[in-house]
């Protein structure tokens, strides 16, 4: 699982938390820090051979950032990974982004245990390519 803060949201305690929640249930995680770009997080997911990615957005940008990368996931042939967002997502922007291939967003308040519960489930249901 990679997590990843792209564009220029400076907040990170949030994608911390998910971080170590999810190691704490035994996953893989690599967290790529602050202000990734869409290339650098797809990258990483290519290099790390990632499950999954997890994106981390509070700058509001997540209509722009998304997209990008979703775009450059597939054009890398990288078909399989499960793309997640979390952060502060107005409700009106889940199903567009639902629409370009996000499984699933996790706005505040998430339930940690419930995002694990997702990630496992998704990653256990994958078909490999």
């Amino acid at each position: 699982m990679v997590v990843a803060k792209p564009g220029l949201d400076g907040h990170d305690r949030g994608a911390k938390i998910i971080a170590r929640a999810l190691r704490d249930a035994g996953m893989e995680v690599i967290y790529t820090g602050l202000h990734q770009t869409p290339e650098q997080i797809v990258e990483t997911v290519i290099q790390e051979d990632a499950d999954a990615v997890g994106l981390s957005i509070l700058s509001g940008a997540h209509m722009t950032l998304v997209p990008r990368i979703v775009a450059l996931l597939r054009e890398q042939g990288v078909v399989d990974v499960i793309v997640t967002v979390g952060g502060t997502i107005p409700n009106h922007d889940i199903p567009e982004l639902e629409r370009l291939g996000v499984a699933a967003v996790f706005t505040p308040g998430a339930v940690l245990q419930d995002i694990i519960d997702f990630l496992q489930r998704s990653v256990g249901e994958r078909t490999p390519v």
